[in-house]
């Protein structure tokens, strides 16, 4: 049987690791192929690993593995130029474009407002909101252009639907790209293209699980692990569990950029576990 995504191309941000590569697999084993880039480099105010070129290779052999093909780029999002190249070398080798996820994003790294770090607040709001915009300004004459509609989703947090303390930085960020979802959603109506954002809780991906994390939800200990932190982390949600997994935002995904959501459009959809209800 045909995949919900046969004969469809997506371009994906951030898809050498963690949600970003779920997407990717996931979109490809429902019959899309890929237009997948990442940064694959450390930026200096990120206290966490960042993805590597191994990391996108990874991705790559995986969307293969599914028989779909795929375009992969080591591609900054802060670079409008960079971005749109990749994406223009993209749908010249695949055809076209129909589906765009705006996943790219930096973890939820702060301080108190008067200690906050201008440097890691730039990098927040370029990485995490003006990435998002040159994501979507590289690719929707792709699809207006393809003349069939199409979808965009973009990565928030349940951060971009209610306050954190002391990562105003990454809240910011994240309340953002909803005003910007929601514009898109109506300048991009008259071509049938769809814009909506997700809005995960916790994820277990690497983003989540580093020592930083650790130390941030267990400051009590010394050398605090995933175990440690786990029951706080459960604590933030309705539902008993610490975190979702990256298939579980790929499958929100996937019926967000699909037909069976023909007629979603605008739309902020939790994948929270609950999360917002507290």
């Amino acid at each position: 049987m045909p995949g919900r995504l046969e004969g469809k191309v997506a371009f994906i941000t951030g898809a050498a690791r963690g949600q970003g590569r779920s997407h990717a697999v996931r979109f490809a084993q429902e019959g899309a192929d890929i237009i997948a880039v990442d940064i694959c480099k450390q930026l200096d105010t990120v206290p966490i690993p960042m993805s590597t070129p191994e990391d996108l290779d990874e991705t790559v052999a995986l969307v293969e593995k599914t028989g779909r093909r795929i375009i992969a780029g080591r591609t900054d999002v802060r670079d409008f130029d960079a971005l749109k190249a990749a994406v223009d070398e993209g749908v010249a080798q695949l055809g076209g474009l129909d589906i765009v996820v705006a996943n790219a994003g930096l973890a939820a790294d702060g301080a108190p407002i008067q200690d906050l770090d201008e440097r890691l607040w730039r990098d927040s709001i370029d990485v995490n909101l003006t990435g998002v915009f040159h994501t979507a300004k590289a690719s929707v004459q792709h699809i207006i252009d393809g003349g069939r509609g199409g979808a965009i989703v973009i990565t928030s947090s349940v951060g971009g639907l209610k306050a954190h303390p002391n990562i105003a930085n990454y809240v910011a960020g994240k309340h953002g790209v909803v005003g910007l979802m929601r514009s898109l959603a109506v300048e991009l109506a008259q071509f049938s293209i769809r814009v909506n954002s997700v809005h995960p809780t916790q994820v277990n991906t690497p983003m989540l699980m580093n020592d930083l994390t650790y130390r941030m939800f267990r400051p009590d200990l010394e050398n605090p692990t995933q175990e440690d932190m786990a029951p706080i982390s459960q604590m933030m949600n309705s539902l008993p569990v610490p975190w979702v997994e990256a298939e579980d935002i790929s499958n929100a995904a996937l019926f967000l950029v699909s037909d069976e959501s023909r007629y979603i459009t605008g739309v902020t959809l939790p994948i929270d576990a609950g999360s917002l209800l507290k």
